[in-house]
């Protein structure tokens, strides 16, 4: 007679790794945290100059020297800490960091956090699940799909009663979204390559974005085998906007070589000046070479990390036209709307392609006899873990509905025209470099010995001087703790460094920011 299933010459015990003091402790660090937590961000959104500031000025070598002599070194020891040098360390994080939620943190493509989008994210990382197979993340598979409709809607200009053809993902960042429409543009034009390989002796493939296109596209071509050679660069305006007629004359010239025309990379708000491509244009002059391109259509994809928020806007969305004509598009509403990073969707017109494009099969998570099996979202990936970003976006769209982020998108638009307006009235103290686009806003700062500063008519040793301006001023900006704003020369428009304040999520910021910003820059520019 077979012994029974529970029995076992040795016993088991119900002992776990830690004791209930021991886990009840780790709790109450957490929840004390998380006041912490909630404190932080309730005081950084109020963070003016004068009460501390956006970010203490360090050097990497300094940075450890703090937390050395707080006790709690970066460097990794074989022992564990005590709860006063975890408390210790989190406060030092948080003081030695920069202050991404003030209002005048005006340095990159994002800032502030929507506390809507942050309960989100931290509803996220306590379920700790990871969004591949329907069976372990079900509701957070489902919010995704409803998140990607509804962009796909936004994106496309339907509002039918059924949703439109689309296929998408949330993934970690725009620069793998645009890796991803180089992906299935590439497997349109050839399917083989996923299993063969890019033989360009007998495939000679060749993409295109604009001079002023985010460097990522650059390395895409570098990831997927297409090689930095075989990325074409089209040539911008003045706006920075890419140039319709330079791109036909480019795929032009590439078919005439013998080479395969596959893709073009458009911008929707590029990273320095804020320029939107002309997409409707673009479209149709891809078009113009499918016959002559053996029937294959190019692959148009629009990078919307930054400027794709406009299509929220109904005063800002004419700047999309034609974007809808488009085959992939990707947007990052962690950029102008403060959801937290990150948070970036990709989206295309191509029902399917994903799953073609990038499928393994792994049996071991996408079995195809297993309840709900196609509900799953993994297989469409080039990943296996990917967080539910999507929940955070889901979350704070309920709140705020489709008027609540139209007004963010305007509010962010708006100061920067009003930002443009205070420089062109400053009696030459400020020059604009171009016309404020996007909420981008590029500008000189013309110290008194230089003034008065007459682009059209400056000297060689002139603009050789202005260029060492804006590195000074952002040093000792810093040094004061004073706002974070970016600076960057574009050398083939014939451009010295120049400031670039951006606007991404302008909840807390105000017009008198922003003058009370240029009056106090141009009291520390007497000297300079």
């Amino acid at each position: 007679m077979s012994a029974p299933l529970n029995a076992s010459t040795n016993p088991a015990s119900d002992e776990k790794l830690q004791s209930p003091t021991q886990t009840e402790s780790e709790l109450s660090f957490l929840e004390e945290i998380a006041n912490q937590m909630m404190a932080y961000h309730r005081t950084s959104t109020e963070t003016k100059s004068h009460n501390g500031p956006v970010l203490s000025n360090s050097s990497p070598q300094s940075l450890r020297s703090t937390f050395a002599a707080a006790g709690v070194p970066l460097e990794f020891e074989s022992s564990g800490w005590s709860p006063t040098q975890l408390r210790q360390a989190v406060s030092l994080v948080l003081d030695t960091s920069a202050k991404t939620s003030s209002p005048l943190f005006l340095n990159q493509l994002y800032a502030g956090v929507d506390p809507i989008a942050l309960a989100g994210e931290w509803m996220s990382a306590t379920l700790n699940s990871n969004v591949h197979t329907f069976e372990v993340s079900p509701t957070l598979t489902e919010i995704e799909k409803s998140c990607l409709e509804k962009i796909a809607r936004c994106w496309l200009n339907d509002d039918g009663e059924e949703a439109p053809a689309h296929d998408g993902l949330f993934v970690p960042g725009g620069s793998i979204s645009n890796l991803y429409s180089l992906l299935l543009a590439r497997d349109r034009m050839d399917p083989t390559i996923r299993q063969k390989g890019m033989d360009r002796s007998t495939n000679p493939l060749v993409a295109f974005c604009s001079d002023s296109a985010h460097y990522s596209y650059k390395k895409s071509a570098i990831v997927t085998g297409l090689g930095e050679d075989n990325l074409i660069e089209v040539q911008s305006d003045a706006s920075g906007a890419m140039d319709p007629a330079a791109l036909r004359e480019a795929i032009a010239k590439s078919l005439k070589e013998g080479k395969r025309p596959f893709y073009v990379g458009t911008t929707a708000g590029t990273t320095v000046l804020g320029a939107f491509d002309p997409f409707d244009e673009i479209v149709s002059v891809c078009n113009e070479f499918t016959e002559l391109n053996g029937g294959k259509k190019l692959w148009v994809h629009v990078d919307g990390a930054w400027g794709g928020g406009a299509m929220l806007s109904p005063t800002q969305k004419h700047l999309m036209a034609g974007a809808e004509r488009a085959d992939s598009f990707c947007w990052n509403p962690h950029k102008m709307l403060g959801i937290p990073l990150q948070c970036s969707a990709f989206v295309t017109r191509h029902q399917g392609s994903l799953q073609k494009a990038n499928s393994a099969f792994a049996e071991y998570l996408f079995q195809p006899d297993k309840n709900n099996a196609g509900a799953d979202l993994g297989d469409r990936t080039i990943q296996c873990g990917r967080k539910a970003d999507a929940l955070k976006l889901w979350l704070s769209w309920k709140a705020r509905g489709d008027e609540g982020f139209a007004k963010c998108i305007d509010r962010s638009f708006g100061l920067g025209k009003f930002m443009q307006s205070e420089v062109e009235t400053s009696d030459d103290k400020f020059i604009m470099v171009r016309d404020s686009q996007c909420s981008n806003v590029c500008f000189w700062y013309i110290p008194p010995r230089l003034r008065p500063f007459n682009p059209k008519t400056a000297s060689k040793d002139q603009w050789t001087e202005l260029s060492k301006v804006a590195p000074k001023m952002k040093n000792l900006m810093q040094d004061k703790g004073d706002a974070m704003i970016g600076f960057q020369p574009i050398t083939d428009k014939g451009l010295v460094n120049f400031f670039r304040l951006v606007l991404p999520s302008p909840r807390h910021v105000t017009e008198l920011d922003l003058r009370e910003l240029l009056a106090r820059m141009d009291a520390y520019g007497q000297d300079f």
